[in-house]
């Protein structure tokens, strides 16, 4: 699973996300990546972004994620998106969250693009 565009990269979170793909969904970051897992609290680095991915897929999410606007230079983009994500919490009872976040991706020597910084708490 690989972004060859920035355009790309929301499309491919929510199908891995949605599918319960952790290798995919992991796969869409940079590996000197920070991930906001919750306000106020960065996980970075590709294992702690991991760790905190498996604790949202642990609530069997679906996730509805839109591109609301991107600006790009030849090597950068910032992306800035609105979701919404429903689930199951550990208590069994369901789970619904809404946000509008903003992402920082960047393209790899390969030709990929890959998220560098991803908030997805950006705007209350």
């Amino acid at each position: 699973m690989q972004a060859r565009n920035p355009e790309d990269l929301h499309r491919l979170f929510a199908t891995a996300l949605n599918a319960g793909d952790l290798d995919a969904l992991t796969s869409l970051y940079a590996s000197d990546a920070a991930l906001v897992a919750q306000p106020g609290q960065a996980a970075t680095g590709k294992a702690a972004i991991r760790e905190a991915l498996a604790g949202f897929l642990a609530m069997k999410p679906v996730i509805t994620l839109s591109t609301r606007g991107i600006v790009k230079t030849a090597d950068l983009a910032l992306l800035y998106s609105s979701w919404v994500l429903r689930g199951t919490g550990p208590d069994g009872r369901a789970v619904e969250m809404t946000g509008r976040g903003t992402e920082v991706a960047r393209r790899h020597a390969d030709g990929t693009w890959r998220l560098v910084l991803d908030n997805p708490y950006a705007v209350d």
